[in-house]
């Protein structure tokens, strides 16, 4: 057989393609979806204020170690904190469940081609020449994900132990009582979306029963193997749903404190 050469394909200038469909679409969506929410977490984070109403705390200050709300864990603020820095406690705790989300396999496919289009689309020219991968600076930072994973089980044993004191109104007369809210199942809609989201992360998925060669011989592993696999066929829904819910959630709290809204009691 003669040799025959064949000449290498040549590289797509930036956002060049042969694609007729409206590839942009979804890219342009995820950096709207992304940069919003990321807007508002930050000036919700910033106020250091409205976080709380009644039994109600925001998911954005949860835990709260240091405040001056009845839900302080430590008591108020602590006096090391720096004069200079703007103080709120949500500084002391976002950085966890921030950390996950933004090493999420899910979401690192999603802002790679949103924000740096690495590439924008299947298909469609990005704008640098070579590709490093995630064994190089800064992207090997990626793999703190499955640390970042701890963390945030922890979190929703401590949302849910949030939206468990929701339903707990403080009453003049008899002290605390038993009582559902609006706003006691918008944080109990908010840790189940936030618990369906965490749990059907890849990691997990590997840590309970991927990394065997015979899970069929782990009962116990093949079952939580199937559970998270069950999850995580929806880790992009769980992914939205969640980070809309948790923002929403925040927005829900602040506009009841603030008196804009009232909280309706169902009974």
């Amino acid at each position: 057989m003669p040799n025959v050469a064949s000449p290498l394909p040549r590289v797509r200038s930036f956002g060049e393609t042969t694609r007729s469909d409206t590839w942009w679409v979804k890219p342009l969506a995820v950096f709207l979806g992304l940069s919003a929410f990321v807007v508002y977490s930050t000036w919700a984070a910033f106020q250091g204020d409205f976080y709380t109403f009644g039994p109600y705390l925001s998911p954005m200050y949860s835990p709260e170690l240091f405040g001056d709300t009845p839900h302080a864990v430590f008591g108020p603020q602590p006096g090391w904190w720096p004069g200079w820095l703007p103080w709120s406690p949500a500084f002391l705790i976002l950085w966890a469940p921030a950390g996950f989300r933004l090493t999420c396999y899910y979401y690192r496919g999603a802002y790679y081609k949103a924000f740096w289009a690495d590439p924008p689309s299947c298909a469609v020219g990005e704008p640098r020449k070579g590709y490093l991968g995630e064994r190089s600076f800064p992207l090997i930072l990626q793999n703190v994900h499955r640390y970042f994973l701890y963390l945030a089980l922890v979190f929703i044993v401590i949302l849910s132990y949030d939206a468990w004191k929701g339903f707990w109104f403080e009453d003049a007369a008899s002290g605390a009582s038993f009582g559902v809210g609006l706003g006691s199942l918008v944080l109990l809609l908010n840790v189940i979306l936030l618990g369906a989201y965490t749990l059907g992360c890849h990691s997990l998925r590997h840590l309970v029963g991927g990394r065997l060669t015979q899970i069929s011989k782990k009962p116990v592993q093949a079952t939580s193997y199937r559970c998270v696999s069950c999850l995580n066929r929806r880790h992009m829904m769980w992914a939205w749903f969640s980070l809309f819910w948790v923002g929403f959630t925040d927005f829900y709290v602040r506009m009841c404190a603030m008196g804009v809204w009232t909280d309706l009691r169902l009974f």
